[in-house]
């Protein structure tokens, strides 16, 4: 996998859609952000980490 994903490829690991993914770069909501010029992009391990970070511990945590 590329180390830098497209707002589409984030969207798809989020499991959401790109205005959403673009609403929560706005609000500096989710981790891995990187801007080239008016392009958004992300950093995936940032991402995995910040999605990881989010998620409820399961019953047997």
């Amino acid at each position: 996998m590329p180390t830098l994903l497209t707002v589409d490829e984030a969207a798809e690991i989020l499991r959401t859609s790109r205005r959403a993914v673009y609403a929560m770069v706005d609000r500096r909501q989710v981790g891995g952000v990187v801007r080239l010029s008016r392009r958004v992009l992300f950093h995936r391990a940032e991402l995995l980490d910040w999605l990881d970070q989010k998620r409820a511990p399961s019953r047997k945590e």
